[in-house]
């Protein structure tokens, strides 16, 4: 039986399929700089395990010896409906795979996250993903995978700030979440659930995340420094806490779409 060709992170080809030519003028000492960064061999060690889907987010969080704390399932009780899950981002990569196994085992596997296309290059988690990319050829067909992955009879998991959490104003919190899920959400006909996950990454991740903002920089730094965040989070305790779905009709004409969404943020703090 032939076994499944298993794909690794590798800056080196990473960077000369994004840089091209140019690629040649890199030092191999910022490409060493990078692997040392992002975990190269760490990561490649778990992906070398062959993971994909609920299975994957279970056994990243037995890799990293996280444990997780989950208040609030009895909330999902009702198993005719098909939600909407938003949740603040305070981690950007434990949160997430802590919401797969989370709601994936509750739900036997039918759920799909709406990411970044760049998550796509892990293989054990793309099975559960949507790529979302505002730029290049998908880019005309992203309404229509947006609305068909609502209309689809499986549970929706969305992080709203696009970002992970920042410092503002002395707090570790989400910036101003879109819009998208509450009007997806209400031509769908689907509840909306808010999660609130518990955590922060460390004080270098928000000073260089700051100076990003300061100086204006197109590129996300601070994204690069992920990787570093998860491999500190071995170990870890984190909570998660459900709330109670809120029902589609509540997000009438009273307030914009905008304001529904800073509306669900605000509950999601106050779980």
């Amino acid at each position: 039986m032939q076994q499944k060709k298993i794909t690794l992170i590798d800056i080196d080809r990473i960077v000369r399929n994004r840089a091209g030519k140019k690629s040649r003028y890199i030092p191999q000492f910022v490409l060493t700089w990078l692997k040392r960064l992002i975990h190269q061999d760490f990561i490649n060690g778990y992906l070398k395990e062959g993971y994909e889907g609920v299975d994957f987010c279970e056994n990243c969080l037995r890799y990293l010896d996280v444990k997780v704390e989950v208040d609030g399932l009895e909330n999902l009780s009702d198993t005719t409906k098909f939600y909407t899950f938003v949740s603040n981002h305070p981690l950007g990569a434990i949160d997430g795979v802590t919401l797969g196994m989370i709601l994936g085992r509750h739900y036997n596997g039918n759920i799909k996250y709406l990411v970044n296309d760049l998550l796509m290059n892990l293989q054990g988690l793309a099975p559960l993903c949507v790529p979302i990319n505002k730029i290049g050829k998908q880019a005309r067909n992203l309404p229509q995978l947006i609305d068909d992955a609502f209309k689809a009879k499986q549970h929706i998991i969305m992080f709203p700030a696009g970002l992970c959490s920042r410092r503002i104003n002395g707090q570790i919190c989400d910036i101003e979440w879109n819009k998208s899920f509450i009007t997806k959400s209400v031509a769908a006909h689907r509840d909306v659930v808010p999660i609130h996950f518990i955590g922060q990454n460390s004080d270098r991740f928000y000073t260089i995340a700051s100076w990003c903002k300061r100086l204006r920089l197109k590129f996300n730094l601070a994204m690069l420094f992920l990787p570093d965040e998860m491999y500190k989070s071995q170990h870890g305790k984190y909570k998660v806490i459900i709330g109670k779905p809120i029902p589609w009709t509540t997000f009438d004409k009273t307030r914009t779409p905008h304001q529904w969404a800073q509306y669900v943020r605000e509950q999601v703090y106050k779980l």
